[in-house]
């Protein structure tokens, strides 16, 4: 299984009821084998363009755990839901991840210790 992160947009006169639509979403990663580890309503924003007619939409994230062949599938039925009218599987980096999360460590490290970013290079301005 491969982990994934799926946001979806649905049509803003959902927004009283949403809850069909999400749980669509979530029986359509079920049947292809997936698991929905986290979910976040991240409420309605305005679209930068507009989307099927639409300036508003309703974003919702999930983060998945999928099997080799089910990004297709979901991709696939995503595209004629009604309810959805944008979505965005992408595969998620994990090295690019944990290397945030070490660089963020750091930063602390150094802050905690009294030490800027800029006292930390060698490029500094009295050596110049």
């Amino acid at each position: 299984m491969k982990q994934y992160d799926l946001t979806v947009i649905i049509h803003p006169d959902l927004e009283m009821n949403m809850q069909p639509a999400l749980d669509k979403v979530a029986k359509l990663v079920e049947s292809v084998g997936g698991k929905i580890t986290k979910e976040d309503n991240e409420g309605k924003k305005r679209l930068n363009y507009k989307i099927a007619g639409q300036e508003f939409g309703l974003f919702y994230f999930y983060a998945l755990d999928l099997p080799t062949d089910a990004p297709e599938k979901i991709e696939r039925q995503l595209a004629i839901y009604d309810e959805v009218i944008r979505h965005l599987l992408v595969k998620k980096d994990l090295k690019a991840e944990k290397m945030a999360e070490r660089r963020k460590e750091l930063e602390a490290k150094r802050e905690a210790a009294g030490i800027s970013a800029e006292e930390g290079t060698n490029d500094s301005e009295e050596e110049k």
